[in-house]
């Protein structure tokens, strides 16, 4: 008889303990809901047995995470062995749980969190996807340690442990021995929870100050606790000095690694919402100290300035804080995929609305069949031969009928949106779209998809230097190419491409749909104008390309108001633009800064594309 060898005794003992710890992590979950409200409902954990199991579903560093995109919670169940955690099933899950319910609750809310901490981070903005999960922590286990009596402290206890050998000296590479965060955010769980000095942190790695700091971070807790958001920007203040000392090391990070469950939470997310600068964004990054709120040391302001919230509402991010929010919270994008997210939700509540169709009624009546005809009612509507095919001798009231008539709606009298070619100036003298906020890219953003939404369709061509093009193909019906060919950016010399205008009007035929001609440039736009490499005189294409579009074509420049004048330039840009509007039609508007386009480009939608 074969006896099993130590190896395989050793691997069927390990996957009988993985499976029982699988089981009680499994029937530990509905505690874990109940944490919160018997109401809670969301769906089973993904509990993976192995770390390669977990990194698979995105795991990695830490030993548990969130999923904002499934509201999904993901635990590495041989992480959970290798700290000593795995008796700890429900406090961890009900953590899990408290990031979904409570804090942060959705990923707008995350984006809107790390924006007020990296606010509060100069310099140090790589840190605030640590510091965002430090806060929330704060908040969840509070109130599962005082409201539901879990073991919360003892989790960080056990954390403490991780490092020491087994006579519990340090080994020599504890990060959270060497971490000044570390040690305030254990001082700070010991204020909260009135635990005695020590119990978390040893008391000689706590000074003073931090003393002091501790407090402060622990009455921001309970004074932001119905409105944590308010608080964030003063967390990370408090946190500031304490990310210098520790030299910006990884010290930090290493010992906070294994509590960095919503490192990557918003990864597959939608972003939504992380634009506009909120009134209280700019002012809320202050130390607690000076938040009367917190040290009770000043008058009570419970209402924040109105002329300070005023000025800060309103305003809108550029698109590479944008985009450091979304990489923060785990999106991960190019700076064109960001632009082009960006744009399109600037551009949003500027649309035109979609358009209504009325529908007609027929104005001839149409024969629905028959009914009958009663006595008080007008004789000449009797239909005499239907009657008598009924009944030879006729009844009144009985077998006589009428005609009965109705209304059939009618077809739509029919709109054919006209076309738009839009041609948008990317030299050297316009914004990068990608770093800063173009208003070029918006107002172009803004017109094409205005003019989407009215059925029309639309070719967008960027142009900068010669044989700098980027185009659609052709004219498309689709927002996201004509988005990706807006946010480009070539930033040279300033050449219009004329050969593109050519070849799209060269050929036009009478039957195809009307087209408007869109420039947004300043005053480089008058080299369309020049030559091309055929040696066709560009006033000459001009002149056919608005001939074949049939319905017109404007101007949005960057020009200054009195740009008529002669003596405004040394260069022949008057005279060409006056004898554009003059001699061919094209409607010209100056704008003194690029900022105008916005109001041009609502206009511009509502006469062309307002249905």
């Amino acid at each position: 008889m074969n006896t099993p060898s130590t190896d395989q005794q050793t691997a069927a003992q390990q996957t009988a303990v993985q499976q029982t710890l699988l089981a009680a992590w499994q029937a530990a979950w509905p505690q874990a809901l109940a944490a919160w409200s018997r109401f809670t409902r969301l769906h089973e954990p993904l509990l993976c047995e192995s770390r390669l199991a977990a990194s698979q579903e995105g795991l990695s560093g830490s030993f548990a995470m969130i999923r904002l995109s499934d509201q999904s919670v993901v635990v590495d169940l041989e992480g959970i062995q290798h700290l000593g955690l795995q008796d700890y099933a429900v406090e961890i899950l009900a953590h899990e749980v408290g990031h979904h319910v409570f804090a942060p609750g959705s990923v707008t809310e995350q984006f809107r969190l790390l924006a007020r901490i990296r606010r509060a981070l100069p310099t140090l903005e790589k840190f605030a996807p640590m510091v965002a999960n430090l806060y929330t922590d704060l908040y969840i286990n509070d109130r599962l340690h005082r409201q539901a009596g879990l073991r919360m402290a003892d989790i960080y206890l056990r954390l403490a442990q991780d490092g020491k050998d087994k006579d519990g000296k340090d080994q020599g590479d504890n990060a959270a021995t060497a971490s000044q965060v570390w040690a305030l955010y254990m001082r700070i769980y010991e204020q909260l929870w009135k635990l005695q000095k020590g119990s978390l942190i040893p008391t000689k790695e706590v000074s003073t100050e931090m003393d002091t700091d501790a407090w402060l971070g622990a009455r921001l807790i309970r004074v932001y606790a119905g409105d944590w958001m308010h608080g964030a920007g003063k967390f990370a203040t408090l946190l500031l000095p304490y990310l210098i000392a520790d030299n910006e090391a990884s010290a930090s990070q290493q010992a906070l690694a294994h509590l960095h469950d919503t490192k990557d939470a918003a990864a597959g997310c939608e972003p939504i919402g992380a634009q506009e600068i909120e009134a209280d964004e700019i002012d809320g990054a202050i130390h607690p100290a000076n938040d009367p709120l917190v040290s009770g040391v000043d008058e009570v302001r419970t209402q924040p300035d109105e002329n300070t919230a005023s000025s800060s509402s309103g305003q809108t991010r550029e698109p590479y804080e944008y985009g450091e929010i979304l990489r923060a919270a785990g999106i991960q994008m190019s700076d064109h995929e960001i632009a082009i997210r960006y744009y399109r939700e600037r551009a949003l509540p500027h649309l035109v609305p979609f358009p209504k169709r009325p529908r007609p009624l027929s104005p001839e009546p149409q024969l629905e069949g028959l009914e009958q005809w009663d006595i008080g009612e007008p004789f000449d509507e009797i239909d005499w031969l239907q009657t008598l095919l009924q009944s030879p001798r006729p009844i009144p009231g009985l077998t006589t009928v009428k005609r009965a008539y109705g209304n059939e709606q009618g077809k739509d009298p029919g709109h054919i949106p006209v076309d738009l070619d839009m041609y948008v100036d990317s030299s050297g003298s316009m914004p990068n779209p990608q770093t800063h906020t173009s208003y070029l890219t918006l107002a172009g953003a803004i017109i094409a998809m205005s003019a989407l939404r009215a059925g029309s369709r639309v070719q967008v061509t960027l142009w900068s230097g010669k044989n700098q093009t980027l185009q659609t193909n052709g004219f498309v019906r689709d927002d996201a190419e004509i988005l990706s060919v807006l946010t480009g950016f070539f930033g040279g010399a300033t050449c219009f491409p004329i050969p593109r205008m050519r070849d799209t009007f060269a050929n036009r035929k009478p039957e195809d749909r009307a087209v408007h001609i869109l420039m947004i440039s300043d005053d480089g736009i008058t080299t369309m104008f020049d030559k091309d490499e055929r040696g066709n005189d560009g006033w000459d294409i001009s002149a056919m390309a608005l001939e074949k579009g049939r319905a017109g074509g404007s101007m949005a420049l960057n020009l200054p108001s009195d740009w008529e004048k002669e003596s405004r330039y040394y260069t022949q840009v008057p005279q060409d633009l006056k004898r554009a509007r003059d001699e061919q039609g094209w409607h010209i508007h100056a704008i003194t800064g690029f900022e105008q386009l916005m109001e041009f480009a609502r206009v511009f939608s509502q006469q062309h594309y307002l249905r």
